[in-house]
């Protein structure tokens, strides 16, 4: 199994999405997860993960993890080059650095430049920056490439982006 989320903000709430699916190269999830949670403090520059990772673990309780491949979030696991832990790099270290987390950025993150690997899909020369922890970055960057869809953002990504906006109860 690999998950991927993403969560989306409206007034002091957040709205969790998780799409499970079972292969790399899978077009549609085989479940999906949601959660909206209020009282979620405003975006503080410097510390997004103190805001998404509570979401992220929240969701996380209602999922069971034991054949879980890896987890996708949205944005960087890294974020520079002494590796200072983003989003994706505290969830490693929440969950025992068990389950390998690879981060899917749309923009570049200037500071780093070693622990990231730019990846071109379909026809666009707009690159995804990838990063990732508990698997080699190479080998990370690589399935994010192979997703499918033929756009620069793979299918199941751009779905649970949507979602989330979607879901807004």
């Amino acid at each position: 199994m690999i998950l991927v989320f993403d969560t989306y903000y409206f007034k002091n709430k957040a709205n969790t999405v998780c799409l499970e699916f079972n292969t790399w190269t899978a077009s549609e999830e085989v479940n999906s997860y949601y959660e909206i949670l209020n009282g979620i403090d405003d975006y503080v520059p410097g510390e997004f993960y103190k805001r998404e990772l509570p979401c992220i673990l929240s969701l996380l309780n209602k999922i069971d993890l034991t054949k879980c491949e890896a987890i996708i979030v949205d944005g960087f696991v890294v974020l520079d080059d002494q590796e200072k832990l983003g989003l994706g790099g505290y969830l490693y270290d929440k969950l025992q650095k068990k389950i390998p987390i690879i981060g899917v950025a749309k923009n570049n993150f200037h500071n780093l430049k070693l622990h990231k690997k730019a990846i071109l899909r379909g026809d666009s020369q707009k690159p995804l920056y990838v990063t990732s922890k508990g698997i080699d970055l190479d080998i990370a960057a690589d399935k994010i490439k192979n997703m499918h869809g033929e756009y620069r953002i793979p299918t199941l990504l751009k779905k649970v982006d949507s979602l989330g906006r979607d879901n807004q109860h």
